[in-house]
């Protein structure tokens, strides 16, 4: 499956991006903790050069707190990278980030300037009820779906720090096919641009694997099955979701799925660690090579084809 999904507001905030960039002295990007991988824009990284990044692994709450401890220590291994888990549930949390900050961009704060700060994500991930929580008031329209900040704005916090909102912003093409899975998984993409049932059995096939002992006790399973679609029929049977003549709805069974892990009913899971996320970039890169080295053979074929054509 991949996922293509890159609303007309999304390429105009790129463009507005880059023009306000040289201007900013600080990068906030907001992860979602779930998937700190596959939710970093890999255009943010070319966007933001060599200036100073805090990734914020939002909705660590949700997430397992082992898996996000290795994770910020994965993450601070680039240089000029401090990675924090939080989640707006917790305002304390939140509210350190103006100190984080101060101590990241140490020069603006001796000469009593501001520090430029741009906030950063991807849809979902929770950024605009960060600024409401910095703002102390509700500057930020939020909601529990992808793509509700439209424009860019400026917002002074009136503690040493102008923060500059930007629209959530998934790349043109998710490269990674795992990554897009994951994304429909943890809803950063609307339900509408993806298959219930397989995004749901997705997240069956990994569940299986890394928590069954979290499935079967929120499914009241007794003997976990071999596959994912067993898994979805299991959890059918067990919240009812039956069609005429007592088969299993898979539509009704990814949903309960899907909202139960969204809403961290089944418990505190990851759906990637570090090391998944090495070996796919390492899978990823030799499957781009791969095609560009295609794309190059082709387009010598087409050189030498006129080549031909202009000595005959």
């Amino acid at each position: 499956m991949a996922i293509q999904w890159y609303p007309g507001h999304m390429h105009k905030a790129r463009k507005e991006i880059e023009e306000v960039m040289p201007q900013v002295d600080l990068v906030i990007e907001v992860l979602d903790a779930r998937i700190p991988y596959s939710s970093e824009n890999p255009m943010v990284q070319t966007l933001r050069g060599d200036k100073p990044c805090i990734k914020l692994l939002n909705k660590s709450d949700l997430a397992d707190p082992e898996t996000t401890q290795r994770w910020i220590e994965y993450l601070e291994r680039e240089q000029g990278v401090k990675a924090m888990a939080i989640t707006t549930l917790q305002a304390g949390q939140v509210k350190k980030i103006p100190d984080l900050c101060r101590k990241f961009v140490p020069s603006r704060d001796k000469i009593e300037k501001d520090i430029r700060t741009m906030i950063m994500g991807i849809p979902n991930v929770g950024k605009s009820t960060i600024i409401n929580t910095l703002a102390g008031r509700m500057i930020a329209k939020t909601g529990n779906e992808p793509a509700v900040t439209k424009t860019q704005q400026r917002i002074n916090l009136r503690n040493g720090i102008v923060l500059s909102d930007t629209p959530g912003i998934l790349w043109p093409k998710v490269d990674n096919e795992k990554s897009s899975y994951r994304l429909a998984v943890t809803g950063a993409i609307k339900d509408t641009a993806m298959e219930y049932e397989d995004v749901a059995m997705f997240a069956a096939e990994y569940f299986l694997t890394a928590y069954p002992e979290a499935i079967a006790e929120r499914y009241k399973i007794k003997q976990m099955p071999d596959t994912d679609i067993e898994l979805l029929e299991a959890i059918g049977r067990n919240r009812g979701a039956l069609r005429p003549g007592g088969r299993i709805d898979l539509h009704k069974a990814s949903e309960v799925l899907l909202h139960d892990f969204r809403a961290g009913r089944i418990g505190q899971l990851s759906l990637e660690t570090p090391e998944m996320a090495e070996i796919e970039k390492a899978e990823v890169a030799k499957l781009l090579a791969e095609k560009e080295a295609k794309e190059e053979a082709k387009r010598e074929q087409e050189r030498l084809k006129r080549s031909g054509k202009r000595l005959s």
